[in-house]
This record gives C-alpha cells, sequence and structure tokens, in this order.
C-alpha cells in the first residue's frame, strides 16, 4: 500500500515496516555539490545544490536552497547511524537519507518497470533524450494542459513538440527562455492542468504531498521525474503518482557517457520487474 505522505513514509521506516531496518546501517558517506548549468542559446543559468549521502550501495539525494544546508555541514554526517539523519531536524539531510535508505532496501534495477540508457552526449544531447522520454512517459497529447512545476527547458520543449500546453511553474524563475511568464504558485496551474509533471525538488522542498494530494482529488495523471527522491518518489506509484523517471546519483550533467535512468509506470497490471 502506498503512503498517504512522505512523513507517513518516513514514520514507516523508522517503526521497522521494511526490512532491512534502518539501525542496521550508517551513512558511510557525504558530500555537499554546487553545480550550475546553462545551454548554448539560452539566457538561463541553473544553480543547483545537493547534499548526497551514501547508504551500502545506494546514493541518496537532495537538492536545497543554499540557506537550508550549509556546505561544511556535511561533512558531518558521514559515519552518523541512518537512523540519526533520519530523525535530523534538517529536510535536506532527511530526505537525503530516506532516499538513500529506499534505494538501498528497494534499487530501482529491482523495481522498476524498465531501464533505459541516455547515450553519451553533450549536456543538451542528453536532456533532451531524458526529457522525451518524460513526455512520452506522461503520454502528452495535443492539446492537453500540463502543468510543469520545476521548470526544465528542454521538458517543456518535449511537451510542446508533442502537442501539449505547457503551464510552467517555479519558485526561482520569472520567465522561461522563451519569454512565457512562470506561475510562482502552484495550486494555480494545478486547478488548470489535465495532467501534472513534477521534478524530485518538490520532495526536498516541501511540496510534493500537495502536488500528490491534488493528483488524487482530481483524478488526472501525475509523473515525476525524479534526482532529489527518486527512491522516495517510486513508493508513491500507483498511490497517486502514475509514472515515475527516476535519476539516481551519478546524474546526467555529471557524466558524458552512458547513463541510466529508471522508469516505473503504474497500470492495471501494477509495476512489472525491469528489462535492461
Amino acid at each position: 500500500m502506498s503512503p498517504n505522505s512522505t512523513s507517513e513514509l518516513l514514520e514507516t521506516v523508522l517503526a521497522g515496516g521494511f526490512d532491512p531496518s534502518p539501525e542496521a546501517w550508517t551513512v558511510t558517506g557525504s558530500s555537499s555539490i554546487y553545480q550550475t548549468t546553462q545551454f548554448p542559446s539560452s539566457p538561463t543559468k541553473y544553480h543547483n545544490r545537493y547534499l548526497l549521502m551514501r547508504v551500502e550501495a545506494s546514493f541518496g539525494a537532495c537538492s536545497h536552497a543554499p540557506e537550508e544546508l550549509p556546505f561544511e555541514e556535511a561533512a558531518e554526517l558521514s559515519g552518523m547511524p541512518l537512523v540519526q539523519a533520519l530523525r535530523d531536524d534538517r529536510l535536506p539531510v532527511r530526505t537525503a537519507a530516506l532516499d538513500a535508505y529506499l534505494g538501498a532496501a528497494f534499487p530501482h534495477a529491482a523495481h522498476c518497470s524498465n531501464a533505459v540508457d541516455i547515450p553519451a552526449g553533450t549536456p543538451a544531447q542528453k536532456a533532451m533524450r531524458r526529457d522525451a522520454l518524460i513526455a512520452e512517459l506522461a503520454d502528452v497529447r495535443p492539446g492537453q494542459k500540463v502543468a510543469l512545476i520545476g521548470v526544465v527547458h528542454p521538458l517543456i520543449q518535449a511537451i510542446r513538440e508533442r502537442g501539449g500546453i505547457c503551464l510552467p511553474c517555479d519558485l526561482q524563475l520569472e520567465a522561461t527562455q522563451w519569454g512565457d511568464p512562470v506561475e510562482k504558485d502552484m495550486n494555480v496551474v494545478l486547478e488548470q492542468a489535465d495532467s501534472v509533471i513534477c521534478t524530485g525538488m518538490t520532495i526536498g522542498n516541501g511540496s510534493f504531498d500537495s502536488i500528490v494530494t491534488h493528483a488524487r482529488s482530481r483524478a488526472i495523471p501525475l509523473t515525476v521525474y525524479a534526482q532529489t527522491g527518486s527512491a522516495i518518489a517510486a513508493r508513491f506509484v500507483g498511490g497517486g503518482v502514475t509514472g515515475l523517471v527516476a535519476e539516481p546519483f551519478p546524474f546526467t550533467q555529471f557524466s558524458a557517457g552512458i547513463t541510466k535512468v529508471y522508469i516505473y509506470r503504474f497500470g492495471s497490471e501494477g509495476i512489472s520487474c525491469c528489462r535492461d
């Protein structure tokens, strides 16, 4: 059964609802990364700050604002018992720890519908290939209004190439690279939308639960593209999330070579095992 919220999922983990118990594991590595991206011919520069936490064979990730977690504080987290990180007062730490635990307990390769290689290439080429997969999974159709919560410009392009009408929403951007206004209040675009695509950053800023609740209440499709919290989002597939493109670390923007994303698609048959 899917959880009702990320806080309920965390409580289930801490109560020993999954095997193995998080008490069995330690945070063996922790990193802060500050990375920027600006595609050719685009005036938009993305500023990305990530907290990465290693548990067993899994990396947990959370994108966050600079004031939420000072860069140097990641050094404190390695060697910490995982349950301590899961109970941390800071949302980025709890998110990365929960993502790492679930990634180790439920590896994407064993639980997704299928795994897809993103071919080697430039950042723009890889982003366009990935975002075409997201739009395909979302089954964007001509004339469909698609709320995009967390603006990714190649994804706007992919939605439009399939004939969809993109309703962009982002807390940081005022306009898209084409000059379209970007809404800051996600409730405005959610009320207008026929379907929703959101990024994993909504898990990191605490808005994900509201988006899932809205999608459930209106019975509209919700597709998630997640670097942040990819293993967290996977627990909601079939419980408000209809599709997920999970991209655990290392992310496409950090590699010019082949990288892998994991596709979760919920249907009448549930979620099938992956096909590599």
